[in-house]
């Protein structure tokens, strides 16, 4: 049947009311050259998706669009409507599809595990309704995990680029907490941290701000549109918030599995 279901990251973080504002003027950014905006950075092509439980159920039908590098674009649409399911095959977590997804010009499908990890850990950043961070580690930790991961860079300079990022929207002075002493806007702007911390092309987020109040919405507004102007980083985001969406470069509208506007 239809999933509304969001996104689930592993443990390593790969894949309430709040006092301040963070500060977005100073992120790494994603790309050097200054001539790549407008490139796609992902395209879908015919992407379908049924589910059998018993009987067969189209959940997906034909889906096509793209997103531009630095674009900022909202998918929204009824609950049940496939926006989730289809994030998660964009994603390259859910490959039992018909249909094209390249990412980066690179078609994904029929790319072995090992390399649709590393995709996802390189080129995607993950921010879900729930900040998954995980209890047991500090703040900066949690930044650090998907870096680690990766193995592009030393430790020490994983976490200096995590604390980087945590100055950058305003939580440095809270990396050596635990992430169970932070408000709910806090443990979201430090998630959204997390999601950078690899330098992604496209950062994919399932109702990021669906458990936040009016005012923490607004600042992880901020930040995501700050990461698409100054940043060169794509963002989609699946929401039924529809002032948020509204703020977006585009909004990509969903109806029983299809794309409708």
């Amino acid at each position: 049947m239809t999933s509304t279901e969001p996104i689930t990251p592993n443990s390593d973080g790969s894949t309430a009311g709040d006092p301040a504002a963070p500060k977005t003027s100073a992120m790494s950014p994603a790309l050097d050259a200054a001539d790549s905006r407008g490139s796609n950075i992902l395209e879908v092509r015919n992407v379908s998706k049924s589910f059998h439980d018993p009987v067969t159920v189209p959940v997906l039908k034909k889906v096509s669009l793209e997103v531009k590098r630095g674009e900022f674009v909202s998918i929204t649409g009824k609950s049940g409507c496939g926006k989730s399911t289809l994030l998660y095959i964009l994603s390259t977590m859910d490959t039992d599809y018909e249909g094209e997804v390249m990412i980066d010009a690179e078609p994904t499908r029929g790319l072995s595990g090992e390399r649709l990890a590393r995709i996802r850990n390189e080129k995607i950043g993950f921010v879900f309704q729930f900040h998954y961070l995980l209890p047991e580690f500090s703040v900066l930790k949690n930044v650090m995990l998907p870096g680690l991961k990766l193995g592009k860079h030393s430790a020490e300079e994983v976490e200096h680029r995590a604390m980087k990022r945590l100055r950058d929207l305003d939580m440095h002075e809270h990396a050596f907490k635990g992430a169970n002493q932070l408000s709910g806007g806090q443990k979201q702007r430090v998630a959204i941290a997390r999601s950078l911390i690899n330098d992604p092309l496209i950062i994919m987020g399932d109702e990021p701000t669906g458990n936040l109040d009016s005012r923490n919405s607004g600042i992880v507004f901020d930040i995501f549109k700050s990461i698409s102007a100054h940043h060169e980083q794509s963002l989609l985001v699946v929401t039924h918030d529809n002032d948020f969406a509204s703020r977006t470069d585009r909004i990509i509208e969903m109806d029983d599995g299809k794309v409708i506007g």
